[in-house]
C-alpha cells in the first residue's frame, strides 16, 4: 500500500502505456483506446513543469511501444544482428517522438488553462502522427486509429475520415471523459453538457457503420485471383542460392491456382532473392512467362530491380561504380507478367523502411550506408518514383491494380494515392516472416482492413509465411491463411472504381489538426495569457 501512495502516479502512466498496448492487434480490448489515456491525463495535470510532463509522457510512450513493437527486432534464432540493434533502439528513439504534443500542451496550456489545452492536445496529436509519415525516419506504425481495426461496428467511417480521423476520434474522446472524471471528483457531479457532441458522434458512427456494412458495392467487373503462401525461410532465400528450385516451387503452387480457375496470380514480396531483369537470370524469366503464356493468366510478384547506366544517361539518383564511369539503381519492385507479351509491367516501392530498406538522409552522410547494414544486404534500395498502378489487359476490359509493397500498406493517405490514380483493385505484397510468430504479422494484416474501408476496395494481401488475407471493401475478411504455413488461396473479387470521401480529400483531418497545431504555436509566442486555471476551475497554486 506504502509503495502504491509513494508510486502512484508512475503506476497510473504505466497503466495508460498497458491500456493503449493492449487496445492494439492481435488483442481485441480496442474499446481499452477510447479510455486508456485517462490515467496519463490525470497525472500530466498535477504536473506543472515541461520535464515533470514529458518524464510521464516519455514513461506512458516506451510500455506502449514496449507492448506494441517488441517484435521489431526479429529475436529469432537467425536473426540479424543490427535487425536486433535496430530493435532495441527503435524502443528507446521512438517514444522521444511522443514528446512533441506533450511540450506543445505545456506551453499553450500555460496561456489558455489546462481545460481548453485538453481539448487541444488530440489536435497536437494527430499532427505529430502526421509529421512522422513524412521524413525519412518514418515508421508510423502507432497511428492511435489503428488499435481500432477490429472494430468493425464503427470504423465504417473511415471512408471519410481516414485513420488519421479515427485517431482524432478516440484521443478527444479521452480528452472529453477525462475532463468529465476530473470534474467528478472534485465536484461530485458530472458535466452532461460534456458528453453531448460525443454521444451524438458516437450514434452517428454507428448509424453510418450500419448504412456501409449494408450498401451493397459494384459487382459488375470481376476477377479471380489466386495468393501464394510459399513460406520460405527469408534468411536462407536471401543467400541467392537454388534460385531454379524456387521458381519451381512457385510455379507448382500457381498450378493449384490456376486448376481452380484463378486469371490473376500473386507471389509476394521479394518471391525471388534476385535481379531477375539481369541476363544472369533470362532462363528463369523465360519460365515465368511461358507459365503465363500457357494458361493465360497474369502474375503480379514482387521483385528487385536492377539497372545499370553508363555516363549521361543515368537518373540523378543513381549510385555510382567507382572507377568505372557506370553507375546503378535497385528497387524493391513489383512486377506484372502478362499473357503474350514481354513487356514486364513495374512499380517501383517508395515508402522505405527506415534502416532496413535504406538509411535515413544516406544521400547527405554516405559513411552511415557502410556502418548501417543487414547481412542480407537489403538496406541500400533506392526510393520509388511515387504511386503507380499496373494495368490488367483482358479481351474484353482491363483492370487497375494498386499495389503497396508491405510497409507501404500502413500509410492512409500513400495507399489512397493508388486509388486516386484509377485503382479498382488494391494487393499488399509482404514478407512478414523476418519477425516470426510475433504480433508483427497480425497488426500489419489488421491495418489492411482500414485500407480497404478508406479507399472501399477488395484489398488482396499476400504474404511470403502468412498472413496471407482477401479483404473485401467492407473490411470483412474473406479468406485468411495460417502464419507459417504453405498454402494458396483463391478467391473471386469485384472491382470498382469509386473514389471515397477520404480518397479525395485525404488531408483534411491532417490539414486541420496542423493548421489548429500551428495557431496554438503562434499563439504561445505572441498571444497573451488570458486564462489560468486547471480543469476544476481552480488556480494552478490551489491545485
Amino acid at each position: 500500500m506504502q509503495i502504491w501512495i509513494k508510486h502512484k502516479d508512475t503506476f497510473l502512466v504505466i497503466l495508460s502505456g498497458i491500456l493503449m498496448g493492449f487496445a492494439f492487434p492481435p488483442l481485441r480490448f480496442y474499446l481499452f483506446s477510447f479510455v486508456g489515456l485517462i490515467p496519463l491525463f490525470w497525472v500530466i495535470n498535477k504536473r506543472n513543469s515541461l520535464l515533470e510532463i514529458n518524464k510521464a509522457m516519455y514513461l506512458f510512450a516506451f510500455i506502449f511501444n514496449l507492448i506494441t513493437l517488441y517484435w521489431v527486432g526479429s529475436w529469432t534464432e537467425e536473426a540479424d544482428k543490427f535487425l536486433m540493434i535496430s530493435g532495441v533502439a527503435l524502443m528507446f528513439f521512438n517514444p522521444i517522438l511522443f514528446l512533441i504534443p506533450s511540450t506543445i500542451f505545456y506551453f499553450i496550456q500555460k496561456k489558455i488553462g489546462k481545460t481548453y489545452a485538453f481539448y487541444l492536445l488530440p489536435f497536437f496529436w494527430v499532427s505529430f502522427e502526421y509529421l512522422y509519415t513524412v521524413t525519412e525516419f518514418r515508421f508510423p506504425w502507432l497511428l492511435i486509429g489503428n488499435s481500432l481495426a477490429y472494430f468493425s461496428s464503427f470504423i465504417q467511417i473511415a471512408d471519410i475520415i481516414g485513420t488519421f480521423g479515427l485517431s482524432l476520434v478516440v484521443l478527444l474522446s479521452n480528452s472529453i471523459f477525462f475532463l468529465i472524471y476530473y470534474d467528478y471528483q472534485k465536484k461530485r457531479e458530472v458535466d452532461i453538457k460534456r458528453l453531448i457532441l460525443p454521444l451524438a458522434f458516437y450514434l452517428f458512427t454507428i448509424g453510418y457503420s450500419y448504412y456501409a456494412e449494408n450498401k451493397i458495392y459494384d459487382t459488375s467487373k470481376k476477377i479471380k485471383v489466386g495468393l501464394i503462401q510459399p513460406n520460405l525461410n527469408p534468411w536462407e532465400k536471401w543467400a541467392g542460392k537454388n534460385v531454379s528450385e524456387q521458381v519451381e516451387e512457385y510455379l507448382s503452387l500457381s498450378k493449384s491456382a490456376v486448376k481452380k480457375d484463378a486469371k490473376l496470380i500473386i507471389w509476394p514480396e521479394s518471391a525471388l532473392p534476385v535481379y531477375l531483369s539481369s541476363n544472369r537470370y533470362r532462363n528463369e524469366k523465360r519460365r515465368i512467362h511461358k507459365f503465363a503464356d500457357t494458361n493465360k493468366i497474369f502474375i503480379l510478384t514482387g521483385m528487385p530491380d536492377f539497372n545499370l547506366y553508363s555516363g549521361k544517361e543515368a537518373p540523378q539518383f543513381a549510385k555510382k561504380i567507382e572507377n568505372t564511369g557506370l553507375s546503378f539503381t535497385s528497387f524493391n519492385s513489383a512486377y506484372l507478367f502478362s499473357p503474350q507479351k514481354r513487356e514486364i509491367q513495374e512499380y517501383h516501392k517508395t515508402m522505405l523502411v527506415p534502416f532496413g530498406e535504406k538509411i535515413p538522409y544516406v544521400e547527405y552522410l554516405p559513411l552511415l550506408g557502410d556502418l548501417f547494414k543487414w547481412e542480407v544486404g537489403i538496406s541500400s534500395w533506392n526510393v520509388g518514383e511515387g504511386a503507380k498502378n499496373l494495368e490488367i489487359i483482358r479481351e474484353k476490359d482491363a483492370i487497375s491494380v494498386g499495389t503497396a509493397i508491405c510497409i507501404e500498406s500502413i500509410y492512409p493517405n500513400y495507399v489512397a494515392e493508388f486509388t486516386k490514380l484509377g485503382a479498382e483493385l488494391l494487393v499488399v505484397i509482404t514478407n512478414d516472416s523476418w519477425y516470426g510468430y510475433s504480433s508483427g504479422p497480425f497488426q500489419h494484416q489488421a491495418f489492411s482492413v482500414l485500407r480497404a474501408i478508406e479507399n472501399r476496395k477488395y484489398i488482396v494481401r499476400v504474404a511470403n509465411g502468412g498472413i496471407s488475407a482477401v479483404i473485401n471493401p467492407k473490411g470483412e475478411t474473406l479468406r485468411i491463411s495460417e502464419l507459417f504455413t504453405k498454402d494458396v488461396l483463391t478467391a473471386e473479387i469485384y472491382t470498382n472504381n469509386q473514389q471515397t470521401f477520404f480518397v479525395q480529400f485525404p488531408m483534411m483531418i491532417p490539414l486541420l489538426s496542423l493548421s489548429i497545431t500551428f495557431l496554438a504555436i503562434i499563439f504561445v509566442i505572441f498571444g497573451k495569457t488570458i486564462i489560468n486555471k486547471n480543469p476544476s476551475g481552480e488556480n494552478y497554486e490551489k491545485n
